[in-house]
């Protein structure tokens, strides 16, 4: 297994050019293959899931074309979807099996869909519920090996239209999926949550995506949505925010000591991470903001604040602010977290045993944790990475305090191929 160790970095200073945003970019793929005309996408995310879902499109007869920094996506509309001759392979990529799933129900013709290992242990069983009610004559979705997880066998039909309901305590992916094929019913339909919607952003993000391809959604808070009959429309040449996800490591290093900023996501994101930055300003960091940038600095007296808060808004950047608390004065609790047991890996006890390693204090419920930082970190740790991006790239944060290795570092082609080599560029002083 590949190994990288990280020197002890006291304070980073400079700027970083984000990655384009991986929800927005696996979004922005899908609407522009529903679509009547063709979508120029701008700095779309290169990475292994946004690969993932463009192989699943180009074999469900999609026209893709690369030019540099831009893609030409020849949108087909549901009804265009074709048979593929094999399983459309997502890997571990949550935001294109579940949205797509959704989708292709909306078709006519056979889809299996399936992904990497740990795709197979990814609850999709609320959104195939969801998807079952307002499914055709004839249609029908089934487990090819374990009831309520990938692969799905989907024999499609389109839908009939109505009213169903989906569960919103496990993803918000379930309802992006179901809102973002709505419009595809012949006749309208409702989508009913059932008990707390997690990760809200993510679905406001979903509602004004699919806005700006000509579809409006009218709702009723978070619990009730209803989508009449309507086709999606190119909206032509669209830029791809940078992601902010990706942006809480780096903001993450500016609160421990230096002064960064990050380029491509700024006051006016239409993403909720980007709210991270405040939760840092709460911790006692220095915030500025700009249209298209975010800039962190250290409190202006003694260390990061502990705090008590709750991020069942924005549970990726939470992993951030759980290696921050490594260098907090006092415990951090985080809650809201719950979906961190169905992510790339079980977040909360991967994160939960890192910390240890470290030498933190560590205790855990069912949707909480509980950082008490050492008083001297453990020096030398092997951080166990799970093939999960994001533990990667959090982890790496503890190299502010000691030497750290981080086990499987490549992982971070998820997401972010390049994040360790920008991280080593802002170390020796090249930042942009």
């Amino acid at each position: 297994m590949k190994r990288l160790t990280l020197e002890r970095m006291p304070a980073l200073t400079g700027q970083v050019r984000l990655p384009g945003s991986k929800s927005l970019s696996n979004r922005y793929l899908l609407l522009a293959a529903l679509s009547r005309g063709a979508t120029t996408l701008v700095d779309l995310l290169d990475s292994d899931d946004i690969r993932a879902m463009k192989g699943a499109l180009t074999q469900i007869g999609v026209t893709l074309q690369e030019q540099e920094n831009r893609l030409l996506v020849t949108g087909i509309g549901g009804a265009g979807f074709q048979s593929p001759t094999q399983p459309l392979n997502l890997g571990n990529a949550g935001t294109a099996m579940r949205p797509l799933a959704a989708a292709l129900c909306a078709a006519q013709g056979e889809f299996v869909l399936d992904g990497v290992s740990r795709m197979r242990e990814r609850p999709i069983g609320d959104l195939v519920d969801g998807l079952r009610p307002i499914l055709a004559d004839g249609a029908s979705i089934s487990y090819l090996q374990t009831q309520g997880f990938p692969p799905l066998r989907l024999v499609a039909r389109g839908f009939r239209g109505g009213r169903t309901r989906i569960k919103g305590s496990t993803s918000s992916q379930f309802l992006t999926g179901l809102l973002m094929a709505a419009p595809l019913s012949p006749e309208p339909l409702e989508i009913e949550v059932e008990g707390d919607l997690i990760s809200k952003p993510y679905i406001e993000i979903t509602l004004r995506l699919m806005e700006l391809f000509g579809v409006r959604v009218e709702r009723d808070g978070y619990r009730l949505f209803s989508v009449k009959p309507a086709s999606y429309i190119a909206p032509g040449t669209v830029q791809v925010e940078g992601d902010a996800s990706s942006a809480s490591y780096f903001l993450g290093w500016g609160a421990l000591g230096g002064k960064v900023r990050v380029l491509g996501c700024g006051e006016h994101s239409v993403q909720g991470d980007a709210a991270f930055a405040d939760v840092l300003a709460k911790m006692g960091a220095q915030i500025t903001k700009g249209p298209d940038w975010i800039e962190c600095s250290a409190p202006s007296q003694g260390r990061l604040g502990g705090i008590d808060i709750d991020m069942i808004d924005m549970p990726d950047a939470a992993m951030t602010l759980a290696t921050l608390a490594l260098f907090a004065d006092g415990p951090t609790a985080i809650r809201g977290i719950g979906s961190w047991r169905v992510k790339e890996t079980e977040r909360v006890v991967a994160v939960r045993d890192q910390l240890r390693k470290l030498g933190a204090a560590v205790e855990e419920g069912p949707d909480w944790i509980r950082i008490t930082p050492p008083v001297q970190l453990t020096e030398n740790v092997e951080i166990e990475t799970y093939d999960d991006h994001r533990m990667a790239m959090a982890f790496s944060l503890a190299a502010h305090g000691v030497p750290v290795t981080i086990l499987d570092p490549d992982c971070t082609a998820k997401t972010f191929p390049t994040y360790f080599q920008e991280l080593a560029r802002l170390a020796a002083g090249a930042g942009d």
